[in-house]
């Protein structure tokens, strides 16, 4: 079963990596005997995304994208393997998600010549309060 971020982009699992780890989450006993934890890995370089998003994805995955180009992400929350699936798999789609939305440009604020004038006067009186300040004269 394929994993779908949004309509058009899906991905394989042929392209998905799952392996199986010991974990540390909660479990009781259970822990030192199953491998609960999920380790989900995805080669960036095979779903050929446009630059400006690869640069996004690059950015949000941090330290989670390795310097070959895999996002590798583990789940440990729950304790069975199909929710750790699950929650990988959920975690992989929203960060891919976030990565194709383009952030928005920032407009330049303009200010007219009265708040001009209004920021250089409060400027001015709080040098001013800061001037006098210090040691006094007698």
């Amino acid at each position: 079963m394929a994993l779908t971020v949004r309509p058009g982009l899906e991905i394989p699992d042929t392209d998905l990596e799952v392996a199986f780890i010991r974990s540390s989450g909660p479990g009781g006993q259970n822990v030192n005997k199953v491998a609960t934890a999920v380790q989900l890995r995805l080669d960036v370089f095979a779903l050929r995304l446009p630059p400006a998003v690869f640069q996004r994805l690059k950015a949000l995955a941090g330290s989670r994208m390795t310097a070959s180009g895999e996002i590798v992400l583990t789940a440990r929350k729950y304790r069975t393997q199909e929710a750790n699936r699950e929650d990988a798999r959920a975690r992989l789609a929203d960060l891919l998600e976030q990565a194709q939305v383009e952030p928005k440009k920032r407009a330049k604020t303009r200010l007219n010549r009265v708040g001009k004038e209004q920021r250089i006067k409060s400027k001015k009186a709080r040098g001013t309060l800061k001037a006098n300040r210090g040691r006094v004269d007698w």
